[in-house]
């Protein structure tokens, strides 16, 4: 009874087919790429997720050797933060303003951040989706009669099923939601100027959101009926794809963005606003930042110094020394999430001088995107999360360079999963519960999560970062005042 798991990523779209006992059968993958109108803006075209997923199923099940007609159940996952307007048949109005656009600041500017953080668990945002529906209804025009307003990940479980759902993850990160009644919030609609006809319904993640429909099933290659999860965001569906289904482990995503956070069973909320508060499968909430451009900051750095790939990066970042000879970089390329949320930084190398080279700024970046997960999770240590090791995902955790540079920097074992991108295959737990074929999601995501290596932190090398860090976290400081002037 093989399932079907899809993550809509920033860079690609990923299916994997896994069966019945949750064992990966075949997996593929379709490239595309955002675009960046202005400073500060990304969108995406939904339908390239559609033109996507047809092929990148067609192609899983052709490594699993497996016909179409032998899937039980899909389920989807995919960036959160997206924000996609839509008519009355469920298309596109606009391009979607998805994760790292950040246009929408004059959107929040009369809105209590205290009132937002302490209903919602968030931290007040222009990447959040209620700013970005604001800025929508306010300056796009094709947008103001919008019947509905998607992220992509329930924007494509509309398009398969016909059904408008979200789940609590997913409303978890709009800044309208309530935490502690698990609905939409009324003041903060109305503050947002938001219609909440104009919201997905909300349901547990793993529920039935449909069947996949005629027109669904042409789309994604898959037979008419099937049932359909009602799916959940990727900083979620990663650590549920590797088995996090208790407290214990940092899980660290090096996707196009990094993602820190890790599990508690209480809603807690972050009075210095550096991490925000969602909810979580199996009662737990997932306390992360949800993210600065990482992975994505190396394929620019690695097309800007010409070094090829990001084997060939990390090949010339190894020639330098941790530390960096003094180079210290800043991973704000589209804003800073840590050690404090502003919008309007940008990012730096700092310290240059001619003795340095393409090594000094390769790893530095490493560097300073490690040195923004200890940001995280000291503030997670500090709000009483404790944390005994590193789980690390994403592409980024094929690179034995930055694995062990984040083992040596927190002083934590770190774990790396036999399949280290586990959004798709989280995706495919939730499809599992919702075709009946297991009964609950903890157990299910413990049978899908196996760890392949484990890599010991090196205390010889700790002196070194820790020195490294204090000049990243002196420079922040130093440059706060222009990025908080910034326009």
């Amino acid at each position: 009874m093989p399932v079907v798991g899809v993550d809509i990523g920033t860079q690609s779209l990923k299916a994997v087919i896994l069966d019945e006992h949750l064992a990966v059968l075949g997996e593929a993958g379709v490239p595309y790429q955002p675009s960046y109108p202005r400073p500060g803006w990304a969108e995406q075209d939904p339908a390239l997720w559609e033109a996507a997923i047809g092929p990148a199923v067609v192609e899983a099940l052709h490594a699993a050797g497996l016909n179409p007609t032998a899937v039980t159940g899909l389920g989807i996952a995919g960036q959160l933060d997206g924000c996609i307007a839509t008519d009355a048949a469920g298309r596109a109005h606009a391009p979607a303003l998805i994760w790292m656009d950040r246009r929408a600041s004059a959107e929040i500017a009369d809105v209590p951040a205290r009132l937002v953080r302490e209903r919602t668990g968030v931290v007040l945002d222009p990447s959040h989706m209620a700013a970005k529906i604001r800025w929508l209804q306010r300056h796009e025009p094709k947008a103001r009669g919008a019947v509905r307003f998607h992220q992509p990940v329930s924007y494509m479980v509309a398009r398969l099923t016909g059904e408008h759902v979200f789940d609590h993850g997913l409303a978890s990160t709009t800044m309208v939601y309530d935490l502690g009644t698990g609905t939409w919030d009324p003041e903060l609609l109305d503050r947002f100027g938001i219609d909440p006809a104009t919201l997905p319904r909300i349901a547990d993640a793993s529920a039935p959101a449909g069947r996949l429909h005629e027109a669904g099933a042409r789309l994604v290659g898959l037979p008419a009926g099937i049932a359909v999860a009602v799916g959940t965001g990727d900083d979620f569906a990663n650590p549920l794809g590797a088995g996090l289904v208790a407290p214990g482990r940092l899980a660290c995503t090096l996707g196009t963005a990094e993602v820190v956070g890790a599990l508690h069973p209480r809603p807690l909320i972050d009075a210095a606003a550096l991490v925000e508060t969602h909810a979580y499968v199996g009662g737990q909430y997932f306390i992360e930042n949800p993210g600065w451009l990482s992975g994505g900051a190396v394929t620019w750095a690695t097309a800007t110094l010409g070094l090829g790939d990001p084997q060939g990066f990390d090949a010339v970042a190894a020639e330098a020394p941790p530390g960096c000879d003094g180079v210290t970089f800043l991973p704000a390329l589209s804003g800073a999430m840590a050690p404090e949320w502003i919008a309007a930084a940008r990012g730096c190398w700092y310290g240059l001088t001619p003795a340095h080279g393409r090594a000094h700024l390769a790893r530095a970046l490493l560097e300073g995107c490690a040195f923004a997960m200890r940001d995280v999770a000291d503030r997670l240590s500090a709000m009483g999360l404790g944390l005994d090791a590193i789980l690390l995902l994403g592409g980024g955790a094929r690179s034995r360079l930055w694995s062990q540079m984040r083992a040596d920097l927190l002083g934590l074992p770190v774990l790396v999963p036999r399949h280290v991108d586990a959004s798709a295959i989280g995706a495919a737990v939730l499809a599992s519960v919702a075709a009946g074929i297991h009964r609950d999601v903890v157990g299910a995501a413990r049978a899908a999560g196996v760890m392949a290596t484990s890599l010991d932190p090196d205390p010889a090398r700790r002196p070194a970062y820790d020195a490294a860090y204090d000049r990243y976290r002196r420079l922040f400081a130093s440059l706060g005042p222009m990025f908080r002037d910034a326009p």
